[in-house]
């Protein structure tokens, strides 16, 4: 497994522009560093044909979330929905910094997006934000009609800590009897967020050479959570749950030189093991986080693409 020539060239401009590594900065600043390498590394905005931000009723307040539709409403106007819970870590990241990836899903995916912004860490610790992202998906359900989308076809997606959310959302769901989830695409997602949980891709990955470190994991659950303990929560780390049977078909998507892909594909084993049907696809030769870099990493935009063929075909992973 070797880097691709991408890959290995952001890097290179990561390690060359220097600069204080993400654990070493304030939050805000860390908010402000990710928001710039995001609007110059992503995807470019596509054309939607409308885009509305709107605020809705929350556990603790209300909840923006931005919605993007492909086209006019027709004689049948329901649209399968895309719900996005964007990442970075329940600490940075907002609706502007996965915009582009939004209308990208929206456009080639034809499918309704609603991209989330949900409560951060450390202002608002967990499980605020899980808390939002289950309210969503309860909001969009609910209000399918006026949405013009078929409750029957809602999947959920994110990347990183948006990864985790899907997860915990479709796991929420099915523990209180909530909306049906029909897909749920978790890209590199963290499901176990014990410090010393032991996966070996941890370890060998994260170093700081390959974006996301060790180091960056710890500094992130010392924000999201109260106490250590919270970690073992499994709204939190749903791997922890004895039973996957009853959740949503999946498409899993990991990066191979990601501290965070072997737990990635441990839930897609676990999933495949309890009856799930799953297509676990890793692209090996890039890094956490290619997704947000999709203007400057292959991967990135073939993984896109990926989802966008998904959403398209039915929302059924082929496995």
């Amino acid at each position: 497994m070797t880097l691709d020539p991408s890959t290995e060239m952001l890097l290179q401009g990561m390690a060359e522009a220097g600069g204080p590594a993400l654990h070493e900065l304030p939050v805000d600043l860390a908010r402000a560093a990710i928001k710039e390498l995001s609007a110059k590394t992503g995807i470019a905005a596509a054309d939607v044909h409308q885009v509305e931000d709107r605020s809705i009723p929350g556990p603790n307040g209300v909840i923006p979330i931005r919605i993007y539709r492909p086209r006019a409403r027709t004689v049948d106007p329901s649209l399968p929905a895309l719900i996005l819970y964007h990442g970075g870590g329940w600490i940075l990241g907002d609706i502007e910094s996965h915009d582009s990836i939004a209308r990208y899903l929206c456009r080639h995916g034809a499918v309704v997006v609603v991209n989330v912004e949900y409560r951060l860490a450390p202002e608002h610790k967990f499980p605020a934000g899980v808390e939002d992202c289950y309210a969503v998906l309860e909001w969009v359900a609910g209000n399918a009609g006026e949405l013009g989308i078929d409750p029957g076809r809602i999947a959920l997606t994110g990347d990183s800590a948006g990864g985790n959310l899907t997860v915990v959302a479709s796991l929420l769901a099915r523990e209180r009897n909530g909306p049906a989830v029909a897909f749920q695409i978790p890209a590199y997602p963290c499901v176990d967020c014990r410090e010393q949980a032991g996966y070996p891709s941890r370890g060998k990955f994260g170093g700081g050479e390959y974006f996301l470190s060790s180091d960056d994991i710890t500094w992130v659950n010392r924000n999201y959570f109260t106490t250590p303990r919270d970690a073992e929560d499994v709204r939190a780390s749903p791997i922890l749950i004895g039973d996957l049977a009853g959740l949503p078909p999946a498409l899993v998507i990991t990066a191979g030189y990601d501290p965070l892909c072997d737990e990635g594909e441990h839930y897609a084993r676990r999933l495949r093991a309890a009856g799930v049907p799953v297509e676990y696809q890793c692209y090996t030769g890039t890094i956490h986080g290619f997704l947000s870099f999709a203007g400057v990493l292959k991967a990135g935009r073939d993984a896109l693409d990926l989802v966008a063929a998904r959403l398209r075909t039915g929302f059924g992973p082929q496995v």
